[in-house]
Order: C-alpha cells, then sequence, then structure tokens
C-alpha cells in the first residue's frame, strides 16, 4: 500500500493536489472530503452565471465526484465537513454534514485546502431575507431563485471589489437597478486610485450608482419586502437585494483547533513547501499566509492561480519531489462592462506602506497600430526600482488588450527583469494585435529614459500638492492650440512644440518648468529640446493631459 493522503476541501487548491498526487504516485490512498456538494467549481464564474452570461448551471462544474473517481482513482467525500486533528495520532475526525455521524480517518499527511469564507459583518438585519454573500453554488441557488421569484427592481451590492464589481455588472444586465456601496474613498482597493478612475466611470456610464466613503451600518424591513441599507451618513437606500461583498477571511478554525500557526495577515503559515507548523500538515489556497513576491512581506492573496499552483507543490512535496512555492504577486484582472482593469506586483500604496523606494511613470498607448481599424488606448502604470529599474508593479486599463500586457509585465516582474528589458522585449506584431513599439515597449522606453537621465519624472499627484499649498511650479502646455481649447490646466503657459524653439526667450532659466501634452510624448520632445538648450530645471508631467483627468 502506498501513502494515505487526506485532502480537506476541493476546488482550486484541494482538487490540483489530489490530482497531481496520483499522477505522480499510482499508488497511493488518497481521500478528499469536502463540506459541500460539489468538489470543484468554478467560482470565479458565478457573477457571470447570475447575469445569465454563462446560461447553465452545468458549465460551472469542473469536476464532478464521478469524474474524480473514475479518472484519479480518488475516494471523494462531499458534504463531509472535517471538525478536528488529532495531530498525535495522525487522525482526522470528519462529520458527515446530513447525518451527524463523525468518523476518524487515519493519514500519513494531510492537506488543508478550506479556502475563505465571505466577511459577513454583525451589522442589525445582516440575516434579513435577501441579503446574500457569494461564496460558492449554492449561494448562486439562492440569489437565482430570489431574483427569480422575487423580481426586485433595485439591488444594493456593499463592497467595490472584484466580486462587487462583478455582480454589479451582472445584476445591471439583468435589468436590476443597481448601486454599488464603498466604505474606502476609491473602488477596488488593492489598486491605486488613478487607474481605477475610468473603472467608476464606465460604470455610470452604464447606470450604475457609486458611492465612495460610503459605510453600511445597518438593515432593516422595509415596504413590499424591501430592504432599508443605512449607511453612516444616514441615507436609507431601499432595495430588494443585497449582496455583500466586502471581502473575504481565511477559514482557519480547523488549524487553530489543531494548533497549527496562524500568521500576522490571519492566515495559516506555511514554508515554501506548503508544510504548516506540523510537518505532516499540509496548506493550500486562500487559507494560507502567502509571502508577497515583491515585498516579501506575510500577505493574504485569495486567487485561484496560486492555489492550483500550491496545491500542484503540496503534492510533489509528498511524493518526495523538491518543488518550491516562489511567492505570489497578486496578478489579477477584473472586467467591467466593455472595460478591463488589470494589475500585477506592487502597488504604490503597497510599496509606500512596505518603505519600498520606487520610481514610476504613466503611458497611454494603442493596443494595436493606430491605423488599423479599432485601436483603443490601454493606460500602463510602471513602478520600479530607482536604482537599477528592476520592476516592482504594474497595472493597466483599457477596452482592449490590457490581460496581454499585464501578462507579458507579469513574467517580467517574476524573472527579475528591468524596464531597459521592456525597451528590448521582442512582441508578437501584426496590425491588427499591436504595434512595432507595443505598450510594453513604450512603457520600458518612457522609465528607462528616467533611469539614464534622459528626462526627470513628474506626476500630477506632485502638481496638486503644491497647487493646493500656492507653490504650484510654471507648467508647460505645449499641445497644439485646438487640444489646448478641448482642454487646459489652470494657470499653464502655453507654446506649441513646433514654436518652442523660437520661443525660448519667453521661459525663464531660473524657474523649474514642468512641461505636458497629450499622453507624454510631445513633451518628452520639449524636455529634450530645453534641456539641450540650457534649461536644467526641467520635467516632464509623466501620462500628460490624460493622466491628469484620473486623479482624485
Amino acid at each position: 500500500m502506498g501513502k494515505r493522503v487526506l485532502i480537506v476541501g476541493g476546488v482550486a487548491g484541494g482538487a490540483s493536489c489530489a490530482a497531481r498526487l496520483r499522477r505522480l504516485d499510482e499508488h497511493a490512498e488518497i481521500y478528499l472530503f469536502e463540506r459541500g456538494a460539489d468538489i470543484s467549481f468554478a467560482n470565479c464564474g458565478l457573477p457571470y452565471y447570475l447575469g445569465g452570461v454563462i446560461k447553465q448551471r452545468q458549465h460551472l462544474l469542473v469536476a464532478t465526484p464521478e469524474r474524480f473517481r473514475d479518472m484519479f482513482r480518488v475516494e471523494v467525500r462531499t458534504r463531509r465537513e472535517a471538525v478536528a486533528i488529532d495531530r498525535v495520532n495522525q487522525l482526522l475526525r470528519v462529520r458527515n454534514v446530513q447525518t451527524g455521524e463523525v468518523a476518524e480517518h487515519p493519514y500519513d499527511a494531510l492537506v488543508l485546502a478550506p479556502g475563505a469564507a465571505p466577511i459577513r459583518p454583525r451589522w442589525p438585519g445582516i440575516e434579513l431575507p435577501g441579503v446574500f454573500t457569494l461564496r460558492n453554488l449554492d449561494d448562486a441557488d439562492r440569489i437565482a431563485a430570489w431574483i427569480d421569484q422575487r423580481h426586485p427592481a433595485k439591488a444594493v451590492v456593499v463592497g467595490g471589489g472584484y466580486i462587487g464589481l462583478e455582480m454589479a455588472e451582472n445584476l445591471q444586465r439583468r435589468g436590476l437597478g443597481v448601486t454599488v456601496l464603498e466604505k474606502l474613498d476609491q473602488l477596488m482597493p488593492p489598486v491605486d486610485p488613478e487607474m481605477v478612475a475610468p473603472v467608476a466611470e464606465e460604470l455610470r456610464r452604464n447606470g450604475v450608482e457609486i458611492r465612495t466613503g460610503c459605510e453600511v451600518v445597518s438593515l432593516e424591513p422595509g415596504p413590499n419586502d424591501n430592504i432599508v441599507v443605512i449607511t453612516q451618513q444616514t441615507e436609507r437606500l431601499m432595495a430588494g437585494l443585497v449582496i455583500v461583498a466586502i471581502g473575504v477571511r481565511p477559514d482557519v478554525a480547523l488549524a487553530q483547533q489543531a494548533g497549527l500557526a496562524i500568521g500576522v495577515a490571519g492566515g495559516i503559515v506555511v514554508d515554501e513547501q506548503m508544510r504548516t507548523s506540523d510537518p505532516n500538515i499540509f496548506a493550500v489556497g486562500d487559507a494560507v499566509e502567502d509571502r508577497d513576491f515583491v515585498t516579501g512581506a506575510p500577505s493574504l492573496i485569495p486567487l485561484a492561480g496560486p492555489a492550483n499552483r500550491q496545491g500542484r507543490i503540496a503534492a510533489d512535496v509528498i511524493c518526495g519531489r523538491e518543488s518550491r512555492f516562489r511567492g505570489t504577486q497578486g496578478t489579477s484582472v477584473v472586467g467591467v462592462f466593455d472595460l478591463t482593469l488589470a494589475c500585477t506586483g506592487a502597488s504604490e500604496k503597497t510599496l509606500r506602506k512596505a518603505g519600498i523606494a520606487y520610481q514610476k511613470s504613466y503611458t497611454h498607448s494603442n493596443h494595436h497600430a493606430g491605423y488599423y481599424p479599432g485601436a483603443q488606448m490601454i493606460s500602463i502604470k510602471l513602478l520600479f526600482a530607482p536604482d537599477d529599474g528592476r520592476l516592482l508593479g504594474a497595472q493597466a486599463v483599457g477596452r482592449e488588450g490590457v490581460d496581454k500586457r499585464i501578462d507579458v509585465l507579469a513574467t517580467a516582474i517574476q524573472a527579475g527583469m528591468t524596464v531597459f528589458d521592456l525597451e528590448e522585449a521582442e512582441l508578437c506584431y501584426a496590425p491588427q494585435y499591436g504595434s512595432a513599439k507595443d505598450p510594453v515597449n513604450i512603457a520600458g522606453m518612457v522609465a528607462a529614459n528616467a533611469q539614464r537621465g534622459d528626462v526627470a519624472l513628474a506626476h500630477w499627484d506632485e502638481w496638486k500638492s503644491l497647487a493646493a499649498a500656492g507653490r504650484a511650479p510654471l507648467t508647460l502646455d505645449v499641445r497644439p492650440p485646438s487640444a489646448v481649447a478641448q482642454e487646459a490646466v489652470p494657470g499653464t503657459l502655453r507654446i506649441p512644440l513646433g514654436e518652442l524653439r523660437t520661443r525660448l526667450g519667453e521661459l525663464p532659466r531660473d524657474q523649474e518648468i514642468w512641461v505636458h501634452c497629450g499622453v507624454g510624448m510631445t513633451s518628452y520632445l520639449a524636455n529634450r529640446i530645453l534641456r539641450q538648450n540650457g534649461f536644467e530645471k526641467v520635467r516632464n508631467l509623466s501620462g500628460g493631459i490624460s493622466s491628469y483627468r484620473r486623479q482624485p
């Protein structure tokens, strides 16, 4: 007989671990216990099932218990909840959810993959009918039944993160009037605020009401089976459906009962081989505390990709292989109607909090050749180390090609690449797919120019802070008059680039000059002209007016 391996929890981490174990060891005894009815389902697809984009429920089932038994010879036990671990005797106690019967199962290795549970705050009225969280297919079934039976006209989504925004879009598509309430001052809190601004605009353009800085304090029953959502600002919003999507919390109850170490971020502590503080027990997925790949700090990253990789690594180690988890950089993407927002690595907020030195740049480039029909703008923010240009993080927003560019930048971060490497990246090009200078190349070139000292960058958040204090630098707009007429920065001197060489005498040489244009390219040319004509105090406002209009 081979090793006896017990796995608690399915979905991404547990199911991938079970499948990998069988591929590596045909003789192992593998048991998978899942407290729900489904061991592997596409929880990321739940909002789209509720919105009618995914038409049939069974399309969300990645693997059934029967398929797992047939393909991998894994003994699957659904509706079984692990309730206790006897570490001394290496026993797992499992309760049958339907009968209440408890059984003991011995193990050689135990893998915990309990996931994370939606945070359900202790608001008065949180248990009212019509108030839901979304974690699994059972939750989706309850929400779908409520919509089909009650036909609510309005929905309130509490939380402006991934699930909140996806639910807002899909409920709006189903014909409900939707209001999103976010406690913080921006949607998508992990992302920097100026990169999220287009997402809020897109939601409003499609009829979704957005309220940031708006904290819910209680819920009350309202007339006609509605729910009254009460905010800290004493607003009272009426809704027939409330979705609470304010985040998730690692499910660590079983690990705590067993005395396993829990980290400062609240997840199960594991090493690079996914071992917990007990060498015979592993943990994977949303319940574990990851190491941030960029900052090295403990973090909670509840994403399917890392969970899958962790499940595979745990299986490798159980079977004697030397696999190690590198850490996670939080690469993620969200689609909101026709807009895509994606990020990888550290945000500016994260770097500032961690005390890590950084430089940043903004670019706005077409996702494919501008002469080919349908070109759409991609806005990219790069964060990089000021000493050597090593990539620390990237964020992008646009209507086409965003995910492709962030995937390239995520790979570059994992490889320890620099902005100079991005300049040289050889990416596929045909006019309908990209440009000879891809947006990734352009982002690298802008950042590399700053690293070489060819241009000094300035940023609109700096400008706004100085302007608010009455100390704004001289700002020079080098766009053509037609562009300036559409939108101008108050108090800006205007000299079109074509006239700049003949009007240098109008500019002070003893004063700092911050130059801008539409996206940063024309102003870069102006910077080069000025610096080579003896103007030493010149900086380029990164991203131009396109970045200016997105500043909070």
